[in-house]
């Protein structure tokens, strides 16, 4: 238990290091294209910091025969879920935390065209891989990876191509402390070391995490569903936090709703081509939870920038009752 508890510590140090880093070389990166902030946040910090709870799933289902699709369909529905009830409301809560410390205003900074997008997206390509694939017309399935696939390139296409603002005044990168102006491939480096790190970190920390848990008696879908994504999210959710408690809201927002679409669409497509894609039980109702607490945010974007920070903050309440159903359905709370 001792050995699992310092991999549990030391991978979550690797991934705040990391998330640091990558925070740090994504901005350089953006700044250096004359990339505009939405498309930096929801497309090339969202992506990178995807990497983690993408590999993990495909790892699982190809080389871990039954109980590698169980754990590879946990981890795909898992992260959807983690974003929007567990990435959104750290971000809320930094928001009202640093409010009150007067470090920044309440009212959230954002532009609620590129949110507004990326939630649209999301909330309709994961609510097609919920509930309209039959999971046993495989030439069905087939068609739907390929719509799923093909409506991620076009929400690539649609941010590059929307209006966005430019990026903020970046700090020096760390790799090059003393340059004004470091060259591209040395930003690049970094954000891959910083990647590479991160990986290294999650599966790490999810290596000792799922020691423990499974001491408690967790089914291998429900681990990977409940446990392992908060490893695997943890980039997002770091990076986010950073983010916001500096005022740059849209990065901020846009790397958790970016890698939202990004799980709806790629990791999704992976297990409906390859897995029975039977989604039932607590995994569609994690599934119904994810829609639903992206909806409050949804709706909340088009009331008030001050109200905005409360619809992320909700989530909390779904990640709270959706633990309590798992740690119940396993005896843990009988």
């Amino acid at each position: 238990m001792i050995l699992d508890i310092v991999l549990f510590v030391l991978g979550l140090i690797f991934i705040l290091i990391a998330g640091e880093l990558f925070t740090n070389g994504i901005e350089a990166i953006g700044d250096k294209l004359n990339l505009s902030k939405n498309f930096t946040g929801s497309v090339l910090a969202a992506v990178g910091t995807a990497l983690p709870e993408t590999i993990l799933p495909i790892i699982a289902v190809l080389f871990f025969a039954e109980t590698g699709h169980e754990i590879g369909v946990g981890a795909i529905l898992g992260a959807p879920f983690m974003l929007s009830t567990l990435a959104f409301p750290l971000v809320g809560l930094t928001i009202i935390t640093a409010s009150l410390m007067k470090k920044r205003n309440f009212s959230i900074n954002i532009e609620e065209n590129g949110i507004r997008r990326d939630l649209a997206f999301f909330l309709f390509a994961y609510t097609v891989a919920l509930f309209i694939v039959p999971f046993e017309n495989y030439p069905v399935k087939i068609i739907t990876a390929v719509f799923l696939l093909s409506l991620y390139i076009f929400y690539v296409y649609l941010t590059l191509k929307s209006d966005s603002e430019g990026m903020e005044e970046v700090e020096h990168l760390y790799f090059a402390p003393k340059s004004e102006n470091p060259s591209l491939f040395i930003m690049i480096f970094q954000t891959v070391f910083a990647l590479v790190l991160m990986i290294g970190g999650a599966h790490i920390f999810v290596e000792g995490i799922k020691e423990i848990s499974l001491k408690f008696g967790f089914s291998p879908l429900l681990f990977s569903l409940l446990v392992a994504p908060i490893a695997t999210e943890l980039p997002e959710k770091i990076n986010s936090v950073l983010w916001t408690w500096r005022g740059k809201d849209t990065l901020a927002i846009g790397n958790i709703s970016g890698a939202m679409v990004f799980q709806s669409t790629i990791p999704v497509s992976f297990g409906i081509l390859f897995t029975q894609w039977n989604i039932e039980g607590l995994a569609l109702i994690s599934g119904i939870f994810a829609v639903v607490a992206a909806s409050f945010v949804m709706v909340l974007s088009f009331a008030s920038k001050k109200l905005i920070p409360i619809g992320l903050s909700i989530g909390i309440i779904f990640y709270l009752v959706y633990l309590y159903m798992v740690l119940t359905q396993n005896g843990i709370m009988n």
